[in-house]
C-alpha cells in the first residue's frame, strides 16, 4: 500500500506541474487571440470591438491568478469555453470531432510499428549473424529518414505521380460520417498513406533496441541456465529472453502512446487529415487559448496513464520490482 500511495502521489504532482505548464506556456507566446481572429476573417475593428471580443471569450482584464483559478473551474467541470480559430464552435466539440481520427490512426500506426519492429528485433537478435541482421542497417536508414520528408515523398510518388492515393483528407466528401460500410472503406483507403509513412519510419528504432537487448539478454546466466535444463529453444527465446529485452523497450512504447498528438502534428498537417495534430497546428497559428489548454491537457492524461500503465506491466514482466 505505501508503494502505491507514493507512486499516486508522484503521478498527482507531476499532474499539477504538468497542468499549470499547459496554463502558463500559451500565455507567454506573443499575438493576441482577439487581433487573431479580427486579423483570420480579414476585419477591421475599433477597439472596443476588440474589447468585446475579449469579454466574449473570457479574456477579461484580470490577472493571471484569476485566470488560473477559472483554468482549473474548466478542467474539473469539462468547459473550456469557445474556440478562436474555430469559432463559434466550442472547444469539447472541435475535440469530440478530431479526436477519435487521431487516436484510431496514430495509435493503430504506434502498436503496429512496435509489434513490427519488436518482434523483427527479437528474431534477429536470437539468430543474430544471419541474414536477418541486414534488416538493421536497412531499418536503420529507415529512421533517420526525417519524417516530414519522408511524408512529402510519399505524397508526392504515390498521390500525385501515380495517383494511387487520395493527395489530402480523411475521406471522401461524398459519403456521411458513420458506421457505415461506405464510409469506413473511403476512411480506411485515405489513411494509408499516412499510416505507410507512421509505421516505416517507427520500425527501425524498436528493431534496433530489441535487437541489442536480445543480444545482451542472452549472454546472461540465466539464458544459460535454461538451455543447460535442455528446455526447448521457443520457450527460452520467449519465456527468457524477449521477455526480459522487452522491458526498455517497454518504457519507449509507454511513452510513445502518450504523445501520439503531439507526434501526429506533422503526419496531420503534410497530409491535412482531420486530427487533433492539425486542430493543435491551427490553434497554435491563432493563439487558440482554450482549445490549445484542452489538448495539452490531454496529452498530459495521456502520458500519465501510459506511464502508469508501463508501472503495472513492468510488475508482471519483472519479478525483481514487485514489493512486499
Amino acid at each position: 500500500m505505501r508503494v502505491v500511495l507514493r507512486k499516486l502521489g508522484f503521478y498527482l504532482l507531476t499532474a499539477w506541474v504538468a497542468i499549470s505548464l499547459n496554463f502558463v506556456i500559451p500565455r507567454i507566446m506573443p499575438g493576441d487571440p482577439a487581433d487573431n481572429l479580427i486579423s483570420h476573417f480579414h476585419g477591421k475593428l475599433g477597439a472596443s470591438a476588440i474589447q468585446a471580443l475579449r469579454i466574449l471569450f473570457g479574456q477579461k482584464d484580470t490577472g493571471w491568478w484569476q485566470q488560473y483559478l477559472s483554468y482549473w473551474h474548466s478542467i474539473f467541470t469539462g468547459n473550456f469555453g469557445i474556440s478562436y480559430a474555430y469559432y463559434p464552435s466550442s472547444v469539447g466539440d472541435v475535440l469530440g470531432q478530431s479526436m477519435y481520427w487521431t487516436l484510431i490512426l496514430i495509435t493503430g500506426c504506434t502498436i503496429l510499428g512496435f509489434v513490427i519492429g519488436t518482434g523483427l528485433g527479437m528474431l534477429a537478435g536470437w539468430k543474430r549473424g544471419t541474414w536477418l541482421d541486414s534488416l538493421v542497417p536497412v531499418t536503420t536508414f529507415l529512421a533517420s529518414i526525417p519524417y516530414f520528408w519522408l511524408a512529402i515523398i510519399t505524397v508526392l510518388i504515390f498521390a500525385i505521380t501515380l495517383n494511387w492515393f487520395p493527395l489530402s483528407g480523411g475521406y471522401s466528401v461524398d459519403q456521411t460520417i458513420g458506421f457505415n460500410s461506405g464510409f469506413i472503406t473511403s476512411a480506411l483507403y485515405y489513411a494509408v498513406l499516412p499510416a505507410v509513412t507512421i509505421v516505416v519510419t517507427s520500425i527501425g528504432g524498436w528493431l534496433i533496441s530489441m535487437r541489442n537487448m536480445m543480444v545482451t539478454t542472452m549472454s546472461e546466466d540465466y539464458v544459460r541456465l535454461a538451455e543447460a535444463k535442455g528446455l526447448s529453444r521457443r520457450r527460452i527465446m520467449y519465456k527468457y529472453a524477449a521477455r526480459n529485452a522487452m522491458l526498455p523497450s517497454l518504457s519507449g512504447f509507454a511513452m510513445s502512446l502518450g504523445f501520439v498528438i503531439g507526434g501526429s502534428i506533422v503526419t496531420e498537417v503534410v497530409f491535412n487529415y482531420p486530427g487533433l495534430g492539425s486542430v493543435l497546428f491551427k490553434a497554435a497559428q491563432a493563439a487558440d487559448y482554450p482549445l490549445m489548454s484542452a489538448i495539452f491537457l490531454l496529452i498530459t492524461v495521456l502520458v500519465l496513464v501510459a506511464n502508469l500503465f508501463a508501472d503495472v506491466v513492468y510488475v508482471f514482466l519483472d519479478p525483481r520490482t514487485r514489493e512486499s
